[in-house]
């Protein structure tokens, strides 16, 4: 088990960025002081080969660009927000209008942000502060992010304290074909989710404020099936996405901190499986659908369906609908969250 550190690129102001390199026996992760990001995740098929499983790039350059937020940490507020606004107390607060008449991704700068880096046991910490007013969101903000990686294990783990109530909602944004990222396709891997029921969506992707059942829909993945298999339907809320782009609610949440296995997917030609643990109520299924064609890693194009993200985190919206667990933080109530994906022995 070891961290290394490498050179990555500089910033246009002169700022060294480098790669922090972590490995077990089993698994490596690369992951950047430049947003935080995950670079590369490599895991092993049934025959021991290693593969890097998350999309990417190459270089610097192109993850201060990154449209499609290949491994990225978003935050302060992951997903929607319904008219790029929310009320605190009595008072209101805007953010920037960057999809529709809604906020996406808060400012979609936070992992473009330089981030101090700290190497500990087999993991690094990458912490940054926001000030009061950073994209509109209010509060004095201390982020600290925690890589750490084990044999079976990459666990993130999240806390954010504010002088001030305020929204937090973090997520790691990579996008996995556990295929291999230059594999293409991931329509034939295949997934089952620990989530009953989803959070209706009108047209604009923003959630309604009703939990519905998924049994019997195209958004049913509580028996494995292939990613492929109904991401063509003509149900509204598919032709909505034009995909998967929804928030699973996952099953037995209750807010206590307890781990939860939100899903599982697998890759039948290689036998990775990768599962998903979380403490969080709810995790965003996106394959990609409005990914344009995007040069990756190793001069590869990247295109619609060619990854899939699995994003924990509270429900997209939830300040906006009070039968939502609330994701307002501040005095008195930090931020602190954990997600593992885990590789166990492949099938």
């Amino acid at each position: 088990m070891s961290v290394t550190k490498e050179y990555f690129g500089r910033l246009s102001d002169g700022t060294e960025v480098s790669l922090y390199i972590i490995r077990t026996q089993r698994l490596c992760a690369a992951v950047s002081d430049l947003g935080a990001v995950l670079v590369r995740l490599e895991t092993p098929d049934r025959e021991g080969k290693m593969k890097d499983i998350v999309l990417g790039y190459d270089d610097v350059e192109h993850y201060l660009e990154n449209p499609s937020c290949f491994g990225a940490i978003v935050g302060p507020s992951a997903n929607r927000i319904a008219g790029a606004s929310f009320v605190i107390d009595g008072e209101e607060y805007h953010l920037p209008v960057n999809e529709r008449n809604n906020n996406l991704h808060s400012d979609k700068l936070f992992y473009k942000r330089f981030f101090a880096a700290e190497i500990g046991d087999n993991c690094v910490s990458f912490s940054i502060s926001l000030p009061d007013g950073d994209a509109g969101f209010p509060g004095n903000r201390d982020f600290i992010i925690t890589y750490s990686l084990t044999d079976e294990d990459l666990r993130i783990d999240y806390k954010v304290t504010s002088d001030k109530k305020t929204v937090i909602n973090m997520t790691n944004h990579s996008y996995f074909n556990l295929a291999g990222e230059d594999s293409g396709s991931i329509l034939d891997q295949v997934a089952r989710f620990c989530c009953s029921n989803t959070t209706k969506v009108d047209a604009a992707l923003i959630p309604t404020g009703e939990i519905v059942p998924v049994k019997g829909t195209a958004l049913d993945f509580t028996q494995p099936k292939p990613i492929g298999r109904d991401i063509g339907s003509e149900e509204e809320q598919m032709k909505f996405g034009g995909g998967y782009d929804h928030n699973f609610v996952i099953d037995g949440y209750k807010g206590d901190g307890t781990l939860l296995v939100a899903g599982e997917v697998c890759d039948p030609a290689s036998g990775r499986v990768m599962q998903v643990l979380t403490d969080v109520p709810g995790m965003q299924f996106y394959t990609a659908n409005g990914m344009t064609a995007e040069g990756g890693k190793n001069g590869r194009t990247y295109g619609p369906k060619s990854g899939f993200a699995l994003e924990t985190q509270f429900f997209p919206d939830n300040v906006h609908h009070a039968n939502f667990a609330q994701s307002v933080f501040g005095p008195g109530r930090d931020y602190v969250s954990t997600t593992i994906y885990r590789f166990p022995v492949c099938r």
